[in-house]
């Protein structure tokens, strides 16, 4: 199969949870144990990070391998979902796996595929542990998809395991209380692996401290140990002209202490939500850990926060246009659009045009409600089965006063949005990761 082949074969063979919702999820190991198996167990010849959490697992995996690159290290990086290319998901040093690769590995192995009937993540999973056994990384970098405990991901024997948060999400599957859905992320820690969790909280605090002693595992909260204040936002001269909006590139500098001095003063980052401030005590706790396992200086933690995006992160707080300002972020639960709201809300701009999209496995009521009554509305449905209609959209939105015109696509709602906005207004496009998809 070349490339194209291989990628219709992916998504319509193998049941995707991101595109088709539950019907793809499967609650046990089986399957990706059989297909470890069937490589040879890759992932046991790999030094891996294990990052699991409702909100930040996305941005503390890219921020730790960004810092790891730039100390050196040939770094794998395994993520989920991909925004624009497959491929995404699958890094090394920043630069995505190959075409042939992923072509020659899904070829080799289709009859295999065909009788274990893999999930497209358990598919990915293994291509990934592959990948990483054959050009040889220093360590990997892996990121649970859904949960923990039952995650794909979770055949792996870490380094580290790093919880970044609980919040509500998926509790149809994660289950209906915060200390359910803590259980499930707490199925990441392993015998003796030291644990970071990034958010200390009074409803969860006791699952982690359970399980870690459970597990004889050293456990550190890091919103405990470490604290972090934005100083300024900045504009510097872009290194990558040709991938940016204009010639800048925004950075925030953080400061960051614990509770005897400071520890780094004017942290220059390239993630520029504030939200972010939480996601890096959680990544600096992880590097105080991983120094027992590779030389990784102070240098290497400047250098590679300032260029996380280089790792290819995309649409977390992404301006995507000026005049008018336009912005995409993937925030998509509660606690991922109240962050957005603040942000929003630090803005100063004349007009808020909000282009909207979400999946329809959420409840649009909870997000609906967080939205402010005063912007103008943009409903559109992302190019997924799973995406919800536009126009059942924006009769939920009619009951928390959210008003504004539906599109029979995330483009044109963007289209239109630009068209009416002046320049001093706000465009944000959000709602789940398929609407940013769509924009970036």
């Amino acid at each position: 199969m070349n490339y194209q082949q291989t990628l219709k074969y992916l998504y319509d063979a193998l049941p995707m949870y991101h595109r088709v919702g539950i019907a793809a999820y499967k609650a046990d190991l089986d399957n990706t144990i059989a297909i470890c198996d069937l490589l040879n167990n890759p992932h046991r010849q790999l030094q891996c990070i294990h990052i699991a959490g409702t909100n930040g697992k996305g941005s503390v995996s890219h921020m730790l391998a960004a810092i790891l690159q730039a100390a050196g290290y040939k770094t794998g990086l395994y993520t989920s979902p991909h925004l624009k290319d497959f491929r995404e998901r699958i890094r090394v040093n920043g630069k995505m796996i190959s075409r042939k690769y992923v072509s020659d590995f899904v070829t080799s192995y289709q009859s295999d595929f065909n009788k274990i009937q893999p999930s497209f993540f358990e598919m990915t999973v293994g291509l990934a542990f592959q990948y990483f056994h054959d050009v040889r990384v220093d360590i990997a970098v892996i990121e649970t998809g859904l949960g923990g405990r039952l995650d794909s991901t979770n055949v792996i024997e870490p380094l580290l395991s790093v919880i970044t948060n609980i919040d509500w999400d998926h509790m149809n599957l994660l289950g209906n209380t915060l200390e359910k859905i803590a259980e499930e992320k707490a199925g990441i820690i392993k015998k003796e692996v030291p644990v970071v969790i990034g958010e200390e909280s009074s409803k969860t605090k006791a699952v982690f401290v359970k399980k870690a002693k459970a597990m004889n595992a050293p456990l550190f909260f890091a919103s405990k140990e470490l604290k972090a204040g934005l100083s300024v936002i900045t504009s510097m001269p872009s290194k990558n002209k040709g991938k940016q909006v204009n010639a800048f590139s925004e950075y925030i500098k953080v400061d960051v202490s614990n509770n005897k001095k400071m520890l780094y003063d004017n942290l220059l980052m390239d993630l520029t939500g504030s939200y972010q401030l939480k996601n890096v005590v959680t990544v600096l706790q992880s590097i105080a850990l991983l120094t027992k396992h590779f030389e990784i200086r102070e240098e290497h933690i400047r250098e590679g926060l300032a260029a996380v995006t280089q790792t290819g992160l995309a649409g977390r707080w992404q301006v995507i246009g000026k005049k008018p300002m336009v912005i995409a972020d993937t925030g998509h639960n509660i606690a991922g659009i109240k962050a957005v709201m603040e942000m929003i809300n630090s803005l100063k701009f004349e007009k808020l045009h909000f282009v909207l999209g979400i999946v329809n496995d959420k409840e649009p009521g909870k997000i609906l409600a967080l939205l402010p009554k005063n912007a103008i509305y943009y409903f559109c449905k992302a190019n997924i089965p799973r995406g919800l209609d536009a126009a059942i959209l924006a009769n939920e939105a009619e009951k928390y006063r959210l008003n504004g015109m539906i599109y029979k696509s995330v483009p044109t709602a963007l289209k239109s949005a630009k068209a009416k906005a002046g320049m001093k207004d706000l465009i944000f496009v959000g709602g789940s990761n398929f609407t940013v998809a769509e924009v970036i």
